[in-house]
């Protein structure tokens, strides 16, 4: 196993399927606050669900998919970023993220990404990058932003929550353009 530092007292660690009776525990402390933003299979409700959406994104990471990783504060898993797909052929993934709300503004999600990112088209040599988000998720798009990418489009009312129907936003960046930006080495 390995944790990436974030900071002094931050990191970044794979979620597996043993540590779902904390994982549990962490969305018993985040599930309202990311309900709205997150799809409804993650959120989970109780540890048998804890345990089927870290399995479910156990076998992706085994057939070279999504892959999920718990962000740390003070030793406490306190959220996490994702690849909510993940395709080498294709040479595109999507990224995501969570937190429960006392991690907030920290920058932990921020930097967490850009582990993903720089990993993606470094280490596996993706082209493409998305970042999808409920058009008011002002908080979401400002990460999109801080990582560089670029508002490629909005869908209009293709995100269902709670009786209503909300847009959502696609944001991108290319491999050229995170070198450009000096994320990584050319």
């Amino acid at each position: 196993m390995f944790s990436l530092p974030l900071r002094d007292n931050a990191g970044l660690e794979p979620l597996e399927i043993w540590h779902a009776e904390e994982f549990a525990a962490h969305m018993d402390r985040a599930r309202e606050h990311i309900r709205p933003w997150v799809g409804p299979a993650f959120v989970t409700d109780d540890l048998d669900g804890a345990r089927a959406t870290l399995g479910r994104y156990a076998e992706r990471q085994a057939a070279d998919g999504a892959r999920l990783y718990g962000i740390r504060l003070d030793g406490a898993l306190v959220g996490g970023v994702m690849f909510t797909d993940f395709s080498a052929a294709s040479g595109s993934c999507e990224i995501g993220c969570w937190l429960e709300p006392a991690a907030e503004g920290h920058g932990l999600v921020t930097q967490a990404c850009r582990a993903l990112l720089d990993w993606a088209f470094t280490s596996r040599g993706l082209h493409r990058a998305e970042w999808h988000c409920r058009a008011d998720n002002e908080r979401s798009s400002a990460v999109a932003e801080r990582l560089g990418m670029t508002l490629e489009g909005v869908r209009r009312e293709s995100w269902p929550y709670g009786g209503a129907r909300h847009d959502k936003q696609i944001w991108a960046i290319l491999a050229p353009e995170w070198r450009a930006d000096g994320n990584i080495d050319s």
